[in-house]
C-alpha cells in the first residue's frame, strides 16, 4: 500500500510544467551531493592555489613602486600584500607564474563539471527561504559569476587575445577580489556538509537534495564521470603546460601561443612575446645613432654600444617568464651589471631603484621601474648579448634589460633611458 501511494504522488509531481524551476526538469542520473562534493574540495585546492599565485603574480609587478608599474590606481586596501618581491631564486616567477596559469587551464573541465552539477539549485523556488539562504545564494552568483569572469578573461589573455573592454590587468584584478568574496562565503557555508557527504555518505533516510527525483536510465555511472572530468583535465595538461619547458613538451603544447612551434636555431632562438616590427622598432632606431642616457647624481652620461661594451662584462644565466605562462629555460645573458650603471649615475654605496624607458612608443610597460633590491643583485644585467651572441632585433638589440625572477614585461627591450634615484 505505502508503495502503491509513492507511486501515484510521482506523476503528480512530474505532471507540473516543465521549467528549470521545477526538478523534474533535471533529470540526469550523474548529479548527486558526493559528486558535487568531490569536485568542490577539488576545486577548494585548485582555486585556492590560483588566488595566492595571483596575488604573487601581482606582488612581482612591484605595483606601489612607480605609478607606471600600477595598473589599479584606484584599489585601495585591495592592493596590500606583504613583501618586496625578491630576486632569488632565480625561477621563482617562472614558478608561481607557470603554475597559476597552467592550474587555471587544468581545472576548466572540474568547473564546468561542478557548475553543471549545481545547476539546478541556481533555479530553485523560492529564491530566499531564509536569511542563512538568502546569503548562500548571493554568495553562488559571486561565486559563479567571478569564476566564469576570471577564467574567460585569464583564457583569452593566454591566447592574446583581448576581446574585452579595458585593460586586462585591472580587470582581472577586481574580478579576482569578487570571485573571492562569493568562493570565501561560499566555502564557509558548504564545507562542512561536503565533508560530511564524503565521509559519511547520505544520512539514512535523508535526502539526496542534488540528486534528480526522476532520472534517466544511466548510461554514465558517477565514478565514470569523475574520471571523464579527470581524463579532460588530464588533456588539457599535456597539451599547454609544455610552454613553460624546452624541447618535446614545448612541441606538444598546441593550446597556448608560446608552444607548438620551434623557434628556429641560433643563439637567439627562444621564445618573445613583442617582435622589434609590431612594436615599430626600425635599425634606424637601433643603429649607430644609438646611445644609452645614464641619469643620477653625478649627472647625465650618454653611452654608445660600443663604449658599454668596453665596460666590465658579467653573465647571468636567467629564464624569461611572463604573465601569459609560458617561459624558456635559462639563457646565458652578458653585459654591464645595473649596479655598475647606477655606480656611473652617482650611487657607488647603495644603489638605489631605477625608472627604464624603452625605444617603443607605444603599449604597456614601455616604461617599468625596478626595485633598489633588483638593482643591486649581481645578476642584473643591461643585456647586450645572449647565448654568445649579440642580441637580435626582437630580443631587444641593442640593450635590454634581465632582472632574476621578474615578469616579462619588466625586462625591458630596446632600452633608451636609465635613470636611477628615487622612484
Amino acid at each position: 500500500m505505502p508503495e502503491r501511494r509513492r507511486i501515484r504522488f510521482l506523476p503528480d509531481m512530474l505532471s507540473a510544467p516543465r521549467t528549470p524551476a521545477n526538478p523534474g526538469f533535471w533529470r540526469s542520473p550523474v548529479r548527486g551531493a558526493r559528486f558535487t562534493a568531490v569536485l568542490g574540495v577539488v576545486l577548494l585546492v585548485g582555486l585556492t592555489l590560483l588566488f595566492v599565485t595571483g596575488l604573487l603574480s601581482y606582488a612581482a609587478y612591484n605595483p606601489d613602486l612607480n605609478r607606471v608599474n600600477d595598473k589599479t590606481p584606484d584599489k585601495g586596501l585591495l592592493g596590500f600584500y606583504l613583501f618586496s618581491w625578491p630576486t632569488g631564486p632565480h625561477w621563482l616567477y617562472r614558478l608561481t607564474q607557470g603554475l597559476h596559469v597552467t592550474v587555471g587551464i587544468v581545472l576548466v573541465p572540474v568547473l564546468l563539471a561542478k557548475l553543471w552539477s549545481v545547476i539546478p539549485r541556481l533555479f530553485a523556488l523560492p529564491p530566499a527561504r531564509s536569511v542563512g539562504h538568502a546569503l548562500e545564494r548571493i554568495s553562488l552568483l559571486l561565486l559563479v559569476g567571478g569564476a566564469l569572469f576570471q577564467f574567460i578573461t585569464g583564457l583569452l589573455n593566454i591566447q592574446l587575445d583581448y576581446l574585452f573592454p579595458g585593460s586586462f590587468y585591472t580587470l582581472h584584478f577586481y574580478g579576482a577580489w569578487v570571485f573571492l568574496a562569493g568562493f570565501v562565503t561560499h566555502t564557509v557555508l558548504k564545507a562542512p556538509q561536503a565533508v560530511r557527504v564524503l565521509r559519511n555518505g547520505i544520512p539514512r533516510g535523508g535526502a539526496d537534495t542534488l540528486a534528480a527525483p526522476d532520472p534517466l536510465p544511466a548510461t554514465l555511472s558517477r565514478r565514470g564521470a569523475l574520471a571523464l572530468v579527470g581524463a579532460g583535465s588530464l588533456l588539457l595538461l599535456i597539451t599547454s603546460a609544455g610552454r613553460s619547458f624546452d624541447g618535446p613538451l614545448r612541441r606538444i603544447a598546441l593550446l597556448t601561443p608560446r608552444g607548438g612551434t620551434d623557434p628556429g636555431p641560433g643563439p637567439n632562438a627562444f621564445q618573445i612575446n613583442k617582435t622589434a616590427a609590431a612594436v615599430r622598432i626600425t635599425p634606424a632606431d637601433t643603429g649607430e645613432n644609438w646611445r644609452l642616457t645614464v641619469r643620477g647624481p653625478a649627472g647625465e652620461f650618454r653611452l654608445s654600444r660600443a663604449e658599454l661594451l668596453a665596460m666590465e662584462q658579467h653573465t647571468a644565466a636567467l629564464p624569461i617568464a611572463c604573465v601569459e605562462g609560458w617561459s624558456t629555460s635559462d639563457q646565458q645573458w652578458r653585459g654591464v651589471r645595473l649596479a655598475d650603471l647606477a655606480a656611473l649615475a652617482g650611487h657607488r654605496d647603495r644603489p638605489p631603484g631605477v625608472f627604464v624607458e624603452s625605444l617603443q612608443r607605444s603599449g604597456s610597460f614601455r616604461k617599468a621601474a625596478l626595485r633598489d633590491n633588483q638593482v643591486r643583485d649581481g645578476r642584473s644585467l643591461l643585456a647586450l648579448e645572449v647565448n654568445g651572441a649579440p642580441l637580435s632585433p626582437d630580443h631587444g638589440y641593442p640593450a635590454r634589460i634581465i632582472v632574476p625572477a621578474a615578469p616579462g614585461v619588466l625586462n625591458t627591450k630596446w632600452v633608451e633611458t636609465l635613470t636611477f634615484g628615487e622612484l
